[in-house]
């Protein structure tokens, strides 16, 4: 690994590591989106069974954002440690955030299971999507041991530059979930049930792959026991914690969308546009995930040359980092633009949720190429451990968000409200520009020359 870095241009790194860990997030959307088409299409109570999986998401992913604090904490750390030629700190990266993740996943799964109903009804489910969005939920909570230790522990195959293998173990998981849910939802008729059980059983087929890779295959460092280390334990979460609020601000605009489309369409309305919400999210998530994807696999280059003090790689690696993913958000902003109902129609066959969704699509994703500059500039100085400077920029594109969420139905038809994104993008790419160009990369070049 550490002669690969030294030795490979950035540009072929980018690439190398980039590309696999996206098409990863490829396979890794099936998760959502094939539960998302299965469960859509289910005769009777497909609409109403699509807008529980939109009302459970927020929650599912929230859960998910512990197994990125500890892993992408832990993976950078032990990447920064492996820069500096410190191998013992790196192997204590990797031995406590295995702990870490198994004491979560026991925690996490006692509480949500404790408080589904108040979670659900304030995410802002209906007595009418309560039962479909309690079934699924409940299901996907008693996998969380599973999802957590399979996705955080990933990311340490990632970080020591396997990024083909750190692939492979999503593959094997979307795969598995393929072939399972039309056999749970049609052939044993458990519906929205069945999807949270096919999803289930994937994530523990792509557990056991990490594990098994990480305890039995020669690497610079493997799961081990011992070295736990209270001091380690808080630099791997005061490096995580940004993904971690993160994803929770992530999921409290989803949750802030569906309360003001509830709040301000009713019942029947509000149920329509949550179905709508829903269908774009999945959208959403071919953004978002496949472009976390190339930031993840290229956020050990990040932290290893910031660990060894190589301020013109890391200059390098927010440089062409920033190009994969501009080709790659460029190429959904025009499909998104110009062929809308293509996608919608994977999830509905009702002519009207179609063109509402595709209408609002449109509106939605108006801005998502300034999203390459936040997970370049955002997630490059996570891994490299600068939360001071991450976590502001990534903020104010937040705030931004949740600002324009609660004010443009106030004033305006309530179907604007899907132009908080567009909004949001174009004005916080904007931002962080000005921000690391004008003061960040100064920063960094003082310290690090």
């Amino acid at each position: 690994m550490e002669k690969e870095f030294n030795t490979v241009s950035i540009p072929k790194l980018v690439f190398k590591l980039g590309i696999p860990a996206m098409l990863a997030q490829f396979f890794n959307i099936l998760y959502s989106i094939v539960d998302r088409v299965f469960v859509g299409n289910i005769e009777g109570t497909g609409e109403l069974s699509l807008a529980a999986i939109g009302i459970c998401a927020p929650a599912l992913t929230a859960i998910t954002a512990f197994a990125f604090m500890v892993g992408i904490g832990g993976a950078s750390l032990a990447s920064i440690s492996l820069g500096r030629g410190d191998r013992v700190q790196a192997q204590k990266a990797i031995n406590n955030s295995a702990l870490m993740l198994c004491i979560i996943s026991i925690a996490v799964t006692l509480a949500a299971l404790l408080f589904k109903r108040n979670i659900l009804y304030m995410l802002g489910s209906s007595e009418n999507i309560y039962p479909l969005a309690n079934a699924y939920f409940t299901i996907y909570i008693l996998g969380t041991a599973a999802s957590l230790i399979g996705m955080g522990m990933n990311q340490f195959i990632l970080a020591q530059g396997h990024a083909r293998e750190g692939m492979l173990s999503v593959v094997i998981g979307a795969v598995a979930n393929v072939i399972l849910d039309p056999i749970f939802i049609y052939g044993f008729d458990m519906g929205v049930g069945g999807a949270a059980i096919a999803t289930v059983i994937s994530q523990i087929c792509t557990m056991v792959y990490v594990l098994r890779f990480l305890i039995c295959k020669k690497l610079t460092i493997n799961i081990g026991v011992g070295l736990y280390s209270i001091a380690t334990i808080i630099r791997i979460l005061s490096i995580g914690i940004m993904s971690f609020l993160i994803t929770l601000l992530d999921n409290f605009m989803i949750v802030l969308l569906n309360v003001q489309i509830r709040r301000y369409g009713g019942e029947i309305t509000g149920d329509k546009y949550i179905a709508c919400a829903a269908i774009i999210q999945s959208f959403m998530i071919l953004v978002n995930n496949p472009g976390q994807g190339i930031t993840t696999g290229c956020g050990t280059l990040f932290s290893f040359h910031y660990g060894a003090g190589n301020y013109k790689k890391v200059m390098q690696s927010f440089k062409y980092v920033l190009v994969l993913c501009g080709i790659y958000l460029g190429i959904l902003l025009i499909l998104s633009q110009s062929m809308p109902r293509v996608f919608v129609r994977i999830f509905s066959g009702n002519n009207e949720t179609i063109e509402l969704t595709a209408r609002f699509l449109s509106r939605y994703t108006l801005g998502i190429l300034g999203v390459a500059v936040q997970y370049a500039f955002v997630d490059g100085l996570t891994a490299m451990g600068k939360i001071r400077y991450a976590f502001p920029i990534s903020f104010f594109r937040k705030v931004l968000y949740i600002v324009c969420v609660a004010v443009l139905p106030v004033f305006t038809k309530l179907e604007n409200i899907f132009y908080a994104s567009a909004i949001s993008d174009i004005v916080g790419s904007l931002f962080t520009l000005t921000v690391f160009f004008a003061y960040i990369r100064p920063k960094l070049k003082n310290e690090m020359t």
